[in-house]
């Protein structure tokens, strides 16, 4: 029997980076999705395919002990077998079962663009893969394991982004010390949205770890930062639930500032950054961990086609989305 899960990606409207220590941050699932698919075989063998993230055919084969039997060049789609092989192990160890499968990955996303595709792996994977073995895990045993597997993969990571893509919508999340809460936001208003993206230069666990090595050596200067973007979280909260999406668009630009002092935006990103709003977005930030990848633009539905206009002309790719989507499902 075949089952298939997807999930979805996201973009984080506020607070990436400080919620890593424990501030709250708002963050929006988006309609484009990963599809993981698991047929369980006979043998004691994992079979890792990616139809559409560069590298079609296999790209890994592995047995219970992880010793890899067969292996491509997989280049860019390196990181997702990593969540994949994590994904499955945790949920070998929490069921005390392991049996081979067949697994397919399909994602609508770019490869790394900051949009969540790791969390979105790991949550499709053991959805898929713990249900084909006979287990059939509540949304939040997947979401608990999906940030186990971003921790172990990562080093460090919040419960942001495997919490958005189990559950979706838009939810505020507050971390705590081995624990988490998070509240779905209703939003009486629409909010247009546009995606910009870039070629990523690094990676999500070398953001994280940059941000981590400046608060250890500035912690006078970072941490107030860190505290601030808290604070500004907070603040977007009341603005979303009022509807009042200027206030939401001018706590983007702050945001975006003190991401930016934290040392993990680039030139690329801050271009587009820049001239959307100069061409009418309400606001725009950066979105995920930096280092290249995905921003996103709020503005007004008519000035939503000349914000993406902009993007182009300054070498980005612009993404549609609609946030607030569902998360988890068994297609």
């Amino acid at each position: 029997m075949k089952i298939v899960a997807s999930a979805p990606g996201k973009v984080t409207l506020y607070g990436e980076h400080a919620v890593v220590y424990k501030k709250p941050a708002i963050v929006a699932s988006i309609d484009r999705r990963v599809t993981v698919s698991c047929e369980i075989r006979d043998d004691d063998r994992i079979t890792i395919r990616a139809l559409n993230l560069e590298i079609p055919g296999v790209i890994l084969t592995y047995n219970k002990d992880g010793e890899i039997v067969l292996e491509t060049d997989y280049g860019r789609v390196l990181s997702a077998v990593s969540y994949i092989r994590e994904a499955i192990s945790l949920v070998s160890e929490y069921t005390n079962e392991f049996k081979g499968a067949d697994i397919k990955i399909e994602s609508s996303m770019p490869v790394g663009a900051g949009l969540g595709t790791s969390a979105a792996v790991s949550v499709a994977t053991i959805a898929a893969y713990s249900k084909a073995v006979g287990h059939e895990l509540s949304k939040k045993e997947i979401a608990s394991l999906a940030w186990e597997t971003e921790k172990r993969v990562q080093g460090l990571a919040s419960p942001m982004d495997s919490t958005i893509s189990t559950f979706g919508g838009i939810i505020y999340i507050q971390p705590g010390e081995n624990s988490f809460t998070h509240e779905s936001l209703d939003i009486p208003v629409e909010m247009p949205l546009i995606i910009g993206y870039v070629k990523r230069k690094y990676k999500t666990k070398d953001m994280v770890a940059l941000v981590k090595k400046y608060k250890e050596k500035y912690p006078e200067i970072i941490d107030p930062v860190i505290e601030l973007i808290g604070k500004l979280v907070v603040e977007a909260k009341t603005a979303l639930l009022k509807g009042d999406l200027i206030v939401a668009g001018e706590l983007m630009n702050i945001n975006h500032g003190l991401l930016d002092t934290l040392g993990v935006s680039s030139k690329e990103l801050n271009d587009l950054v820049y001239v959307t709003r100069a061409f009418g977005a309400y606001g725009s930030k950066l979105s995920g961990a930096g280092g290249g990848g995905a921003m996103i633009a709020l503005a007004s539905k008519e000035r939503l086609k000349e914000v993406s206009t902009a993007i182009s002309i300054s070498n980005g790719l612009p993404i549609d989305t609609v946030i607030g989507g569902p998360g988890l499902l068994y297609v």
